[in-house]
């Protein structure tokens, strides 16, 4: 594994100190807050995207004859 050295500023600082303030070690808070911001991000990335297929006529239209096929299916 990669070994990182960074310089924190006083924002940074801050917040390391209360995600280590439960005993955890700063390397611990670290790798967390890297999996928490990438996990983070994701979920931005698909409201985003979720949004814009909202405003997709298109795809709407093809959700609901997708839906109408499912339903003349299910009353089989």
């Amino acid at each position: 594994m990669a070994s990182i050295n960074f310089r924190t500023d006083e924002r940074a600082q801050r917040a390391l100190d209360e995600l280590t303030a439960d005993g955890s070690t700063v390397s611990t808070a670290i790798r967390q807050a890297l999996v928490d911001a990438a996990r983070l991000r994701r979920r931005e990335k698909m409201r985003y995207e979720s949004a814009a297929l909202l405003d997709d006529d298109a795809d709407r239209a093809e959700s609901r004859a997708v839906l109408d096929v499912m339903d003349d299916l299910r009353a089989r």
